[in-house]
C-alpha cells in the first residue's frame, strides 16, 4: 500500500516537473528567446571583433613557441649534454668547439663561447659564458614579452569598442528614443561583447607569460649548472696560449709607427 503512495506520488511530481518544462520551453518559445552563437557574437561585437582575434592567433602562436623554446628538450637536449660530456672527459675541447658550434641549442652556445675564451683564462671564459647566456635569455624574454604586450593592449582594444558602442547606444537614445529597442539593444551588445572579448584573450595572455618566464628561468639555471660542471676543473694553464675556437682575434700587439705616420 505504501509503495503504491510513494510510485503515485513520484509519478504525480515527475508528471508537474515536466508540464513546468514543457510551459517555459514554450514562453521562451513565444518569447522568441535563442541562444547566440559565436558567429553572432562576433558580429555584435562590432569592427574591435577583428583585431581582437589577430591578438588571439598571435597569443596563441607565442604561447606555443614560448612553450617548445623554454623546454629541456629545446634548451638543453640530452643528447648534446651527453656528447659535450665525452669531449671534455677525453680533453679535446676543438672536437667540444666544433660540436658545440654546430649543434644549435643554447647549452651549446654557452659551452662554445667558454671554450673559446678558456685560452684567456678562467676571468674571460667566466664573462663569455655569462654573456652568452644573457644574450639567449634576452632572446628568449623578448619572445615572450610580446604576450604581455598582447595582454596589455586587447583590453585597450575593447575598451576602444566599448566608447565607440556608447556613443552609438547614445546616438540612438538622441534620435528615436527608447522607442526603437533593437537598436539600442545592438548597441548595449557591441559595449559588452567587445569588453568582454578583451578581457577574455587578456587574462590568459597574462597568465601564460608569466608561466612562461618561470619556465625560462629554469631553463637559464639548468644550463648554468651544466655549463659549471663541464669548466669544473678545466686545465686554464695547458691551453693557454692555444686557439680552441675559429673566432677572429681582433686586438693585435701594438703598431707605434701607424699611429706616428697617421698623426704626422
Amino acid at each position: 500500500m505504501k509503495m503504491n503512495l510513494r510510485s503515485a506520488l513520484l509519478s504525480t511530481a515527475l508528471l508537474g516537473l515536466l508540464t513546468v518544462t514543457a510551459s517555459a520551453q514554450e514562453a521562451a518559445a513565444a518569447a522568441g528567446v535563442h541562444h547566440k552563437t559565436l558567429a553572432d557574437l562576433f558580429i555584435e561585437g562590432g569592427w574591435v571583433m577583428y583585431p581582437i582575434t589577430l591578438c588571439s592567433v598571435a597569443m596563441m602562436w607565442f604561447m606555443v613557441d614560448g612553450f617548445i623554446k623554454t623546454g629541456a628538450g629545446k634548451m638543453y637536449p640530452t643528447e648534446h649534454v651527453t656528447q659535450l660530456r665525452e669531449f671534455f672527459k677525453k680533453g679535446d675541447y676543438v672536437g667540444a668547439y666544433g660540436f658545440a658550434k654546430t649543434a644549435g641549442s643554447p647549452v651549446a652556445d654557452v659551452v662554445r663561447a667558454g671554450v673559446a675564451f678558456a685560452p684567456d683564462g678562467k676571468t674571460m671564459t667566466e664573462e663569455a659564458i655569462l654573456s652568452e647566456i644573457a644574450r639567449i635569455q634576452g632572446e628568449i624574454k623578448g619572445r615572450l614579452s610580446y604576450l604581455s604586450v598582447i595582454g596589455v593592449c586587447t583590453p585597450m582594444i575593447g575598451l576602444t569598442g566599448t566608447v565607440t558602442g556608447m556613443m552609438s547606444a547614445f546616438e540612438t537614445l538622441g534620435t528615436s528614443g527608447v522607442g526603437d529597442p533593437s537598436k539600442l539593444s545592438g548597441a548595449i551588445g557591441e559595449v559588452l561583447v567587445a569588453t568582454a572579448s578583451g578581457l577574455f584573450i587578456a587574462i590568459p595572455a597574462f597568465i601564460s607569460y608569466y608561466l612562461l618566464i618561470n619556465r625560462l628561468n629554469k631553463g637559464i639555471h639548468d644550463i648554468q649548472e651544466i655549463a659549471t660542471s663541464l669548466f669544473r676543473s678545466f686545465p686554464y694553464e695547458e691551453v693557454e696560449g692555444h686557439k680552441v675556437g675559429d673566432e677572429e682575434i681582433y686586438a693585435a700587439k701594438p703598431d707605434w709607427s701607424a699611429s706616428s705616420s697617421v698623426q704626422g
